[in-house]
């Protein structure tokens, strides 16, 4: 056992707060299907963009169904990049939505992928399949969009969503379409509920759309957002803030416990970010992750999570998940 001293600084704040972390039985399964995307946005913590090449292939599509269908793991969560990209990715929704006991399936997808030449079956396939959709919309000024996402990102995004209400996602119980809120700089995001009020009122009225519920999400002090903070001179104080902001009513509700994250080479992480960071779950001798066709669910619990410097960000202010803030 690690004495206070061995303890990483977050461990530490963790220690001194009497909260440990603690996984709990696996609830959902999230894929990240590889760093291909249609965008290259300033806060992406893939580094994801148009001419990276690690996606997924068939055969540990083909691993990771077998192993997932044996489970009882009720959701696939599939992230990137955007997952529509792989040539897998109908294939794999489909299985899972058809296995014996039907998954819930969630798409965590850039919504500019609809507008795009080859990819005009994504929507109707998405909804055929009732696929809950993740789609990231930073804001709902076209400035703030395109700043961080890209020229055109807002316009196309609009008309993706307003194809996707028409299909009934936004309406229809069974089609939910959510948004992702990133912060444009280096602070945490501001309280989710307001926001989301906010978001719905200027959406509704200035383009007729509707959507579900708003994610507030920290932005991740690693990767492409980590050397925009060190170019601009903030990422020591954007680290400062997530220390000092540390809450630890956040740390129940954390994705790591009860989360199973899986890369596009099949290897098991604790999280998005840890996977990034290439800290695999439990390294075998030599260095390597482990698979997750190797694992088992039943006693997935029992093995520590590996934690860092960067879980601040997660458990900063009202903390910071996949599905949104923790508290």
């Amino acid at each position: 056992m690690q004495t206070l001293e061995q303890l990483n600084d977050f461990d530490q704040a963790l220690a001194d707060c009497g909260s440990p972390l603690l996984r709990k039985r696996p609830e959902i399964l999230q894929v990240n299907i590889g760093k291909l995307c249609n965008l290259t946005c300033s806060h992406c913590h893939v580094n994801a963009g148009p001419k990276r090449k690690e996606i997924m292939d068939g055969k540990t599509v083909d691993h990771i169904l077998e192993w997932f269908e044996k489970s009882d793991i009720p959701t696939l969560d599939l992230t990137g990049g955007t997952p529509e990209m792989i040539p897998d990715f109908r294939r794999l929704v489909k299985t899972v939505r058809h296995f014996d006991q039907p998954r819930r399936v969630m798409d965590r997808l850039n919504a500019t992928i609809i507008n795009e030449p080859g990819y005009e079956w994504v929507a109707d396939f998405l909804c055929e399949n009732e696929v809950e959709i993740i789609a990231s919309m930073p804001c709902y000024q076209p400035d703030n969009v395109n700043e961080q996402r890209g020229d055109g990102v807002f316009d196309s995004s609009i008309l993706a969503f307003q194809k996707l209400n028409a299909l009934g996602y936004g309406h229809d119980p069974k089609l939910k379409l959510n948004f992702v809120y990133n912060p444009n700089g280096a602070f945490l995001p501001p309280c989710q509920i307001e926001l989301e009020a906010d978001y719905k009122k200027a959406m509704r009225e200035h383009f007729d759309i509707e959507f579900n519920e708003l994610y507030c999400i920290a932005n991740m002090p690693i990767a492409r957002f980590a050397s925009h903070l060190k170019n601009t001179g903030q990422l020591e104080e954007y680290h400062h803030l997530l220390r000092e902001s540390f809450n630890p009513g956040t740390v129940n509700g954390l994705m790591c416990r009860n989360t199973i994250n899986v890369s596009w080479l099949g290897e098991v992480f604790d999280c998005d970010f840890n996977q990034m960071m290439k800290m695999p779950l439990e390294p075998q001798n030599d260095g390597s992750a482990l698979s997750v066709w190797d694992i088992d669910p039943e006693t997935f619990a029992d093995i520590p999570i590996r934690t860092g410097p960067h879980c601040f960000g997660c458990t900063a202010g009202s903390g910071s998940s996949c599905g949104g803030a923790l508290a």
